[in-house]
């Protein structure tokens, strides 16, 4: 799970730890198409993105683009660090609201 991969970065958890949260990349409902779904992201993973300082989000973005998931997409550690970057506004707007985030996954 990629989400939960990000999560064990950015809070230092491992990657069990991470997949294991209850909302951690669970899908909301049947995919319509296999090629598309929504899945949950936990809270941690929301609070940790929205407390990430700029030079953390870059960081856990280089961390991030170095593993099997995301290489396996092409993604760059500068794709990584734009995703990061507008996730990381998206979830401090959803903490502050106390609000979930939810993923929408196309391949």
């Amino acid at each position: 799970m990629t989400m939960a991969s990000l999560e064990a970065i950015l809070t230092g958890r491992t990657y069990d730890e991470a997949s294991a949260s209850p909302r951690a990349g669970r899908l909301v409902s049947p995919p319509e198409h296999e090629s598309a779904f929504v899945i949950s992201l936990s809270d941690t993973l929301r609070d940790a993105l929205a407390a990430a300082s700029r030079d953390g989000l870059a960081e856990a973005a280089g961390t991030w683009a170095e593993t099997d998931e995301l290489q396996a997409y092409g993604i760059t550690a500068d794709g990584a660090r734009e995703v990061l970057a507008q996730l990381s506004a998206l979830a401090a707007r959803a903490s502050s609201g106390r609000l979930r985030l939810y993923c929408w996954w196309a391949l």
